[in-house]
C-alpha cells in the first residue's frame, strides 16, 4: 500500500517538475517549430500520378482457336503450335532495373504545368529539377573541384549513347528515375500498377502515359520477335521464289514463241519440261505465300492486349512531404526530449536510490 501511494506520488512530483518547466517548453518549442518550418519549405513538393493496366492472359483457348480457323484457310495446321512466355507480368517491375529500358525513356517529351518548360525527360531531370538548398550547396561545391573524366555525362554524342556503359551523373540519373517510377504487379489478379512521381503534376501524367506506352511496346516487342523473324523469313523466301517463277515462266513463253510451228517430239519434250519446271515454281511459290500469310497472323495473335482499368490524372494536391506531419513530429520529438533531461536532470537526482548510493 505504501510502494503504490509512493509511486502516486513520484508521477505527481513528476508531472509538478515538468510544469515547472514551463518557460522551457515556451522558448524551445516555437524554436523548433520556426527550424522546421524552415527546413521542410526548403524542400521541393513532389505529386504522383499512377495508372492500372489488366495484361491479357496467355494461351487463351478462345484465341488459339481463332487464329486456327485463320491459318486453315490458307492450308496451314496450327494445331500443334504450343508458346512459352520467358517474361510473365510478375517480372515487369524488374524492367526498370535494366539501363536500357530506363534510357528509353530519356527522349520523351514532357512540358510542366505552367507551360515554362518544354523538353525533353532527360534534360528536365538534368537542368530543372528543384533540390533542397543545402543539396545545391553541395553540388555546387563539388563541381568546383576538377572531375574525373568518367564522372562528365555522357549524353548524346556521335557514336550515340550507350546505355550499358554510362557515367556516373547518368547513373545517378537513372538511380533516380527508378526511384520516381515504380512499376508493381498485383500477385492475385495480376494488375499491373504505374505510379510516377515528379516535381510538376503535368509531367506526372505525361509520364505516367510514356511508361505505359514504353511497356507495350517492350513487351509485345518480346512477344512478337520470333513471329517477326518468322515473317521476314517467309517474306523472303516467298519473294525469291516468286522471282524464280517469273523467269521460269518467261523462259517457257519464249520458247513456246519461237517453236509454235514446230511438230519435232524433241521440242515438244522441252517445252513440256519448261511447263512442269514453271508448275513447279508456282507451287513453291503459293506454298510460301500461304506460309506467309499465316506467319502474319501469328504476329497478330502473339500481340498483347492491355487493357487500361485506371488512367493517369493530373494531381491536383501534393503527394509529399508533408509539411503540416513533419512539423508536428518534430514539435513531439523535441517534447520528448525535453521531458527526457527534466527527468534525468530533476527527477532521478532526488531519488532515494540515489541518496542511498551517496552514503558512505
Amino acid at each position: 500500500m505504501e510502494q503504490n501511494q509512493s509511486e502516486i506520488i513520484d508521477l505527481r512530483l513528476l508531472l509538478r517538475e515538468i510544469l515547472q518547466h514551463k518557460k522551457t517548453f515556451a522558448i524551445v518549442l516555437p524554436i523548433v517549430f520556426v527550424l522546421s518550418s524552415l527546413l521542410i519549405i526548403c524542400i521541393p513538393r513532389t505529386y504522383t500520378s499512377d495508372i492500372k493496366l489488366a495484361p491479357e492472359i496467355e494461351n487463351s483457348a478462345t484465341g488459339r482457336n481463332a487464329l486456327s480457323s485463320l491459318a486453315s484457310t490458307f492450308g496451314v495446321d496450327l494445331s500443334g503450335m504450343q508458346t512459352s512466355d520467358a517474361i510473365s507480368p510478375m517480372l515487369y517491375p524488374d524492367l526498370m532495373e535494366d539501363n536500357g529500358f530506363v534510357a528509353g525513356l530519356f527522349p520523351i517529351k514532357i512540358k510542366t504545368a505552367d507551360g515554362a518548360i518544354s523538353t525533353t525527360y532527360y534534360d528536365y531531370l538534368k537542368k530543372h529539377k528543384k533540390y533542397p538548398w543545402w543539396e545545391s550547396a553541395f553540388v555546387w561545391l563539388k563541381r568546383l573541384l576538377p572531375q574525373p573524366a568518367e564522372n562528365l555525362a555522357i549524353g548524346q554524342n556521335k557514336q550515340g549513347f550507350n546505355a550499358y556503359h554510362v557515367s556516373k551523373r547518368d547513373n545517378d540519373l537513372m538511380s533516380s528515375i527508378r526511384n520516381d517510377i515504380t512499376i508493381d504487379v498485383d500477385k492475385k489478379y495480376g494488375v499491373i500498377t504505374i505510379k510516377v512521381s515528379s516535381q510538376d503534376p503535368l509531367v506526372c501524367k505525361m509520364m505516367a502515359d510514356s511508361v505505359k506506352d514504353h511497356l507495350q511496346v517492350f513487351i509485345t516487342q518480346y512477344r512478337t520477335n520470333k513471329a517477326r523473324l518468322d515473317e521476314a523469313y517467309y517474306h523472303k523466301l516467298m519473294n525469291e521464289a516468286k522471282q524464280t517463277y517469273t523467269r521460269t515462266r518467261q523462259a517457257y513463253g519464249r520458247f513456246a514463241d519461237a517453236n509454235e510451228d514446230v511438230i519435232l517430239q524433241s521440242y515438244k519434250a522441252k517445252q513440256e519440261d519448261l511447263e512442269n519446271e514453271m508448275q513447279l515454281q508456282y507451287n513453291t511459290y503459293s506454298m510460301l505465300n500461304t506460309q506467309w500469310k499465316a506467319a502474319r497472323a501469328r504476329i497478330q495473335d502473339a500481340t498483347p492486349a492491355f487493357t487500361i482499368l485506371k488512367g493517369a490524372s493530373v494531381p491536383i494536391k501534393p503527394t509529399g512531404p508533408k509539411r503540416m506531419l513533419f512539423v508536428i513530429f518534430m514539435l513531439v520529438v523535441a517534447s520528448f526530449f525535453i521531458v527526457g533531461h527534466i527527468v534525468k536532470k530533476e527527477i532521478l537526482k532526488k531519488s532515494p536510490l540515489q541518496g542511498t548510493r551517496s552514503e558512505p
